[in-house]
């Protein structure tokens, strides 16, 4: 039998935040990686500060974003890769009223470090209105990211790449297989829903589609454009956009309707020719409050919960995986808006 102070279920943006809090602190664990694409390992890797429909921020976005370079420095210290793509965000603004409510705007204290007053003319893409550029925004290399952190746990031998048996837990002797265990964390996204101890957890799942495509003409500046989606370079000189959100269309395959609605909207601002060369999708887990859900389980007092990250993966996965760590380990109280406490009396 071996002793671990965690087993973590689940390998996205959640689970492997975690882990790196678990490597600071010198504890001892293992992940538990079914070696699915997630739809952390999907995602576009947005870093951005900014609701970009409304210009409007978010719940603590500054210290998330500060929080996060600091631990993508740390995880570069020992996986040898900085996975910090520094090319901020570029908004197409629709017309005169967007220009002018992005002024108004970036003089809200809370948007003031945000929102760029000088507004920028872009090459090859149609912006009639220009566009305003996001400060502090950037991308996360996503397939870095998770290739690099995979070896490092592979040759630490803590990552297992298996499906987790939840028949197999021993909650009377903290024992999992050939493990005893001190806590286990489930990080599992929709999974969650085939889980005994946290299915009733109230996410909802959002399909997101995201292309793949080839430009007859290269964008000539490296940064990250945004009208309706996301479009920035990725490897092998293919453009990743997108991604879209569905609540309703919840099947295990493509939706054509989707790939259409990314297509056209890549159109309506790329004058050029470009080619689908893939389609991704993958579910979030999102929250109606738009907020992660972290706890204990009721019952089973070293079962716990890291769920509901919903688009902002990989900001909250971040910020919360240290809330969810000092809230085990020094006993420090979790925020209401985030505790799975908060769904108690529903």
């Amino acid at each position: 039998m071996e002793n671990v102070d965690y087993i973590i279920i689940g390998d996205g943006y959640a689970g492997l935040f975690f882990a790196h809090q678990l490597i600071k602190n010198n504890k001892s664990f293992v992940v538990y990686s079914e070696g699915k694409k997630s739809a952390s390992q999907v995602s576009a890797g947005i870093i951005n500060p900014v609701v970009l429909k409304k210009f409007t921020t978010f719940w603590k976005a500054q210290e998330q974003i500060d929080f996060l370079i600091s631990s993508l420095k740390e995880i570069e210290a020992y996986t040898g890769e900085n996975y910090f793509i520094e090319e901020p965000i570029h908004r197409i603004f629709h017309d005169e009223n967007e220009q002018k409510l992005w002024l108004k705007k970036s003089q809200n204290d809370e948007l003031i470090n945000f929102l760029d007053k000088k507004f920028t003319h872009l090459n090859t893409v149609k912006n009639d209105f220009d566009s305003g550029k996001v400060n502090q925004s950037a991308r996360l290399n996503v397939s870095g990211f998770f290739m690099g952190l995979f070896a490092f746990l592979e040759s630490k031998k803590q990552l297992i790449k298996d499906k987790f048996d939840y028949s197999k837990i021993n909650t009377t002797n903290s024992t999992y297989k050939n493990f005893k265990f001190k806590n286990i964390l489930f990080c599992e996204g929709m999974g969650v829903k085939n889980n005994p101890y946290f299915s009733d957890i109230p996410v909802i799942p959002n399909k997101g589609h995201h292309i793949k495509v080839k430009l007859s003409e290269p964008l000539s500046e490296n940064i990250t454009i945004k009208k309706k989606h996301f479009l920035f370079p990725t490897n092998g000189g293919l453009y990743f956009y997108g991604g879209t959100y569905d609540r309703e269309q919840l099947h295990s395959h493509i939706d054509d309707s989707a790939v259409e609605q990314l297509v056209k909207g890549l159109s309506e601002f790329y004058p050029y020719d470009f080619e689908v060369n893939e389609v991704n999708f993958g579910f979030r887990p999102t929250v109606k409050d738009r907020r992660p859900i972290i706890g204990r389980h009721p019952e089973h007092e070293n079962l716990y919960v890291f769920n509901g990250l919903g688009a902002r993966g990989i900001l909250n996965g971040c910020y919360f995986s240290k809330s969810l760590y000092d809230f085990i380990e020094e006993n420090i109280p979790l925020h209401e808006e985030v505790s799975l406490d908060r769904f108690k009396e529903k």
